[in-house]
């Protein structure tokens, strides 16, 4: 059971980053692939491939809402927004992403102390 929660919030990751990325305000996909690429400074790329279906799956849960509009190139675009329930969610995905961070910690730190 353990392995399957740690491997979840491993997997909820990109909804961490997605949802902080919206916190900010709406974006389309492609303005909330080049966020994250531009604010880790390249160090994090979001592939179309993982962006979407992620989306689809954070408006099912109710974090995100969506509609179209303008993008600067003037085509039309879906944007996404942050809900009220998102809000709440990115707390949590952050707190459990603090707890992955902590484990990830003490693997990489065992033994050190020894050496």
């Amino acid at each position: 059971m353990a392995r399957a929660k740690s491997e979840n919030n491993l997997q909820g990751t990109l909804a961490l980053l997605v949802l902080k990325s919206l916190e900010q305000g709406a974006m389309h996909g492609w303005g909330i692939t080049l966020h994250i690429q531009n604010v880790s400074q390249d160090t994090l790329r979001v592939e179309e491939g993982s962006l979407y279906p992620a989306l689809h799956r954070m408006e099912q849960e109710g974090w995100i809402a969506s509609e179209w509009g303008q993008s600067e190139n003037n085509r039309r675009a879906r944007y996404y927004k942050l809900t009220a329930m998102g809000r709440k969610q990115l707390s949590a995905e952050r707190e459990n992403w603090q707890k992955v961070m902590a484990g990830v910690a003490l693997v990489l730190d065992f033994g050190m102390a020894k050496a």
